[in-house]
């Protein structure tokens, strides 16, 4: 068996045999021989026991396997350890017969070598002599040589590198050949033979070599005509003046097989003239196979006027990979899915008048592939067992397995069976039918799911790349957050709208989960406070190209928690591999397979595909619940729940006169305000173009980001009072001032923007929000800066770290609110923090 005629990926690795010597019975040793190379081509010489192997790029090897057998007997007589596996022996440098990378293929002929080697875009076909036993001088004699000149194999280009398929070569023998052997060779009958090759090679009864090229060429040579007494400088090149090579076929595809057939049956009482000599009889059919599944076979057809050769092209499933012809009429072949044969047998029994005329030595006019349902097969090969009297099919697998399949004849006559061998016979059939379709169901389960896996990360991969290649700030698939007031359980509260937009040409189908992240940041009222974060999950079914699909999610504060503000709400598409993969896989190496390690794609926990798509803030002035008119600084506040009112009365009537402390609802309102530039908003604001008033402009823009804001865009209002989460009230106000000791050049025109809420927490978040939207959108309207008072400005600087200083020393002191002292302390920090929240500065 030799390896596959094409060194792809399916060839084993460099260093591995990829051959069975049928002929060779290793039932108790077994050698193992590590080439320097790749192996392309085995073939064996009964005597003296010697294996010839060609290595790609290197030449070709002689072992002797005498020699082998002896070092392992001498192995296993010592028992001693050794560093490497017991029967592997090297092939060494030296035993390196024909040193030339250029040689391609070789086969064995009696006494001769005949090589194939490619030289400068030519092929020659070189003789060589086998030293014989007795002799010392050079071991191996060029005889002849002869040159062939083929095209471009299909597919390659002139300047493209040398195809990577290998030529063949085999030899056809005339019937009255005595005494050749021939490794791989066949014999034909003489009809064929002579229409093949000629009168003059019958006559001379030369062996033909038959050369398969990868143009798809398919050439003969005769042996005589390059076995000839040579030159007197030991080599004769006979392709001057009148090369012996003739061209039989062009397949026009790479010629991977080969062989001869058998496609008639020889009648017991045929007459003595007409049955072969002594031995096996001669075939009658050649074949030759192309690796992308054409092949042609060639028979000799007797007719009533005169025999006359007939030529059928077929077309078989590749691509191709090997093949194989044995006695009969049978041949098998190979791809990467299967082991198939095709039987060439036709008894005259067509119905088509066209084939009928010619007798019974028609070929058939189609062929009927049979699978044996073996896969992965890149070696064939065909041997007789004498003593069985029935043939064995040898196929060596890509992974380096040797299956073994009996091939029953069809001339085997039927044999008669007891009921007992019938029913156990019916039984093997029916359990093997079990096992069969149990594997096949598993088998088809297996495959449904892998293409559905592969169907599903296709589909990932599309959005993924959709959403990476995006520009920024321009994405297909876009996510769009917004707060909203909500009425949930007959309360309002505050929700978060999320609206998904597909504008991407690719569909989310199931498995496809948006996670929207809400990211608290630590409060600077609370001590301890850390960050925290939740994250609310959302399965899409399927969101089509074009549909929008709107998610809602509560913020308002429940009884266990209260709600922090700003938020940082980040949403993302996550997908699950593990989905891909089915629930049953566990293994984190199934995950490994379809993404680097460096994938940008991968999740942190390695288990899936995320995708960012928005990142924003909401915070305080995004909120706030406004009315149907806006009230003014003295409006009276809203009144409250009965049920809380009652609870409040109740309890203040229990609790004793001399504990009572200071109420929040008796304290004074905290105040923050922040003083813009005129010239910094009217450049950012572009209130130049519009009758709008700064004061009316700065507000809206302030609430532009909150949906209940919408009526304030309708009136020329420069105050808002606005309702937090939690039901406490915010202030604000905008108006405009001077700032006169700053710029010794006159007054400054600021816009003030002055911030009041009973709760400091809601007076400090809204400051923080208003200073947000200052330096996000204020930047772009820088203006002209004017001359400063240095010395003020220092003087208001050492005034701030003044009060600094004397609230850190009152902080110190004993704990707030505990008697009249504590109370009187509050006072006072309350003071400084107002001084320090409204300092007499102005963002330029």
């Amino acid at each position: 068996m030799t390896g596959c005629h094409s060194p792809s990926p399916n060839t084993p690795r460099p260093g591995t045999p990829s051959w069975v010597c049928p002929g060779i019975r290793l039932s108790l040793e077994i050698a193992v021989f590590r080439c320097p190379e790749q192996v392309w081509h085995v073939e064996l010489l009964p005597q003296p026991r010697q294996l010839y192997i060609l290595c790609a790029h290197s030449g070709i090897y002689c072992v002797s396997l005498e020699q082998q057998s002896r070092l392992m007997e001498q192995t296993d007589g010592d028992g001693q350890e050794s560093n490497g596996p017991s029967g592997v022996f090297p092939v060494e440098a030296d035993a390196c017969i024909f040193p030339d990378a250029s040689l391609s293929m070789f086969t064995l002929l009696s006494t001769f070598v005949i090589t194939l080697a490619q030289d400068e875009g030519k092929w020659w076909m070189r003789l060589h002599e086998l030293p014989r036993p007795e002799q010392d001088g050079p071991p191996y004699r060029q005889v002849s040589q002869v040159e062939f000149c083929p095209g471009t194999p299909p597919g390659d280009m002139g300047d493209a590198p040398p195809s990577c398929f290998l030529p063949v070569l085999c030899c056809a023998a005339a019937p009255g050949a005595m005494g050749l052997w021939c490794s791989g060779g066949f014999v034909l009958e003489e009809p064929l033979f002579s229409l093949l090759f000629g009168i003059d090679a019958a006559m001379l009864e030369s062996p033909m070599i038959l050369c398969g090229f990868p143009d798809g060429q398919l050439c003969s040579v005769p042996l005589k005509a390059l076995s000839s007494s040579p030159a007197a400088d030991g080599c004769r090149d006979v392709s001057n003046p009148a090369p012996p090579v003739k061209i039989l076929h062009h397949l026009e595809e790479p010629i991977v097989f080969i062989g001869a057939l058998r496609t008639e049956r020889r009648a017991a009482d045929d007459d003595a003239e007409d049955e072969q000599p002594a031995g096996e009889p001669g075939c009658d059919c050649v074949v030759a196979v192309g690796h992308y599944g054409k092949m042609v076979a060639m028979k000799a057809d007797q007719r009533e006027e005169a025999t006359v050769p007939e030529l059928r092209e077929y077309y078989l499933r590749g691509p191709i990979l090997c093949a194989a012809c044995g006695s009969g009429s049978r041949m098998y072949y190979s791809t990467h899915s299967d082991i198939s044969a095709v039987d060439l047998d036709w008894a005259g029994d067509s119905s088509d008048p066209e084939d009928t005329e010619s007798g019974t030595g028609v070929l058939p006019p189609v062929l009927s592939p049979a699978s044996l349902s073996i896969c992965s097969v890149v070696a064939l090969s065909l041997s007789s067992r004498a003593s069985e009297g029935e043939s064995e099919l040898l196929a060596l697998s890509a992974k380096g397995r040797l299956v073994s399949c009996g091939l029953c004849s069809p001339e085997e006559p039927d044999v008669e069976l007891t009921p007992a061998e019938i029913g156990r016979r019916i039984k093997e059939l029916l359990s093997g039918i079990g096992d069969t379709s149990e594997r096949v169901s598993f088998l088809k389960k297996a495959v449904d799911q892998r293409n559905r896996a592969l169907a599903s990360l296709n589909q990932v991969m599309n959005v993924s790349a959709a959403l990476l290649s995006s520009q920024e700030g321009h994405k297909p698939i876009a996510c769009t957050v917004t707060a909203n007031w909500s009425c949930l359980l007959l309360q309002d509260t505050v929700t978060i709208s999320c609206l998904l937009e597909n504008c991407s040409e690719y569909s989310l189908e199931e498995g496809w989960t948006l996670c929207v992240q809400l990211l608290t940041s630590p409060c600077a009222l609370e001590e301890e406070s850390m960050d925290s974060a939740t994250t609310f999950t959302f399965p899409i079914d399927q969101l089509l190209p074009g549909n929008k699909r709107e998610l809602t999610l509560p913020l308002g504060p429940t009884a266990d928690t209260k709600l922090d503000l700003p938020l940082t709400i980040s949403c993302a598409l996550y997908y699950s591999l593990r989905d891909i993969l089915g629930s049953g896989s566990d293994s984190s190496e199934d995950l490994d397979d379809f993404l680097p390690d460096d994938s940008p794609l991968l999740s942190p926990d390695r288990e899936g595909i995320c995708l960012p798509l928005s990142q924003c803030t909401i915070d305080m002035l995004q909120c706030l619940r406004f009315g149907s008119s806006p009230p003014g600084p003295d409006a009276p506040p809203a009144p409250s729940d009965p049920v809380k009112t009652f609870l409040k009365v109740s309890r203040e009537q229990t609790e004793p006169e001399e504990g009572k402390t200071l109420g929040e609802e008796n304290l004074p309102l905290s105040a923050a305000s922040i003083r813009v530039s005129s010239e910094l908003l009217k450049n950012a604001l572009k209130t130049s173009e519009t009758d709008v008033p700064l004061c009316c402009a700065t507000l809206r823009w302030l609430l532009a980001e909150n949906p209940g804001a919408v009526e304030l865009s309708g009136t020329e209002v420069a105050s808002a009072c606005g309702t937090a989460p939690d039901g406490g009230h915010v202030q604000l106000l905008v108006r405009e001032v001077a700032m006169n000791d700053l710029s010794p050049a006159g007054p400054i025109q600021a816009v003030e923007i002055l911030m009041e809420s009973p709760s400091l927490a809601h007076m400090c978040r809204t400051h923080h929000a208003v200073i947000r939207r200052i330096q996000v959108h204020g930047a772009g309207g820088a203006g002209s800066t004017p001359d400063l008072r240095m010395q003020y400005l220092r003087q208001i600087q050492t005034n701030h770290e003044m009060l600094l200083k004397e609230a850190q020393t009152l902080r110190d002191q004993a704990p707030l609110g505990e008697g009249a002292e504590g109370s009187a302390t509050a006072e006072k920090l309350r003071n400084i923090y107002r001084q320090l929240r409204n300092p007499s500065l102005v963002v330029l």
